[in-house]
């Protein structure tokens, strides 16, 4: 079951996203740190009713944020639709328990129907450029990768910008 995130979720979601962070560096993957994800960010994602997490049996799992605020590191790109109206996933993360079992999948396609149901015309997201994983899953998704940009509190390289058009 896909639900909108309360407060009373984050301590939750900071332990998945930090188990998520281990598995990462584990395979080399430097995206997530100790400066982000962080309980200031999930706060202001449930204050503006962005955050949805993911439940199975009763248990939060994954979490995902669907906003439609860009961020400034997003101006340069050239994006494909006009900036001024539409949906960002951000903080998609699984607990590695639970990975390799769709639940990202499920999270993607939650975000993708809210973005059409409420007539964005499209979805963009970030991804690390060293996670291929990530990158193959938006390619499949139908998500054209169109530029880079940089979080230098998480990595010295870059992330690459992701749209999916409907």
């Amino acid at each position: 079951m896909i639900r909108k995130g309360t407060l009373q979720d984050i301590d939750r979601i900071i332990e998945i996203t930090k188990a998520c962070a281990k598995t990462m560096i584990k395979n080399g993957i430097y995206q997530w740190n100790a400066h982000y994800p962080n309980e200031l960010a999930f706060k202001n994602d449930v204050l503006r009713g962005e955050l949805y997490v993911l439940e199975d049996t009763a248990q939060l799992i994954g979490c995902v944020v669907i906003s439609t605020f860009m961020d400034n590191e997003y101006i340069p790109i050239s994006w494909l639709t006009e900036s001024n109206n539409t949906i960002y996933i951000h903080r998609l993360a699984i607990n590695p328990k639970h990975q390799g079992k769709g639940y990202a999948q499920k999270l993607m396609t939650f975000a993708e129907r809210f973005a059409r149901e409420n007539n964005f015309p499209s979805v963009r997201l970030d991804t690390f450029s060293k996670n291929l994983r990530n990158q193959k899953i938006y390619e499949k998704r139908g998500y054209k990768r169109l530029g880079e940009i940089h979080f230098p509190k998480q990595s010295p390289h870059p992330f690459y910008c992701y749209e999916l058009v409907f």
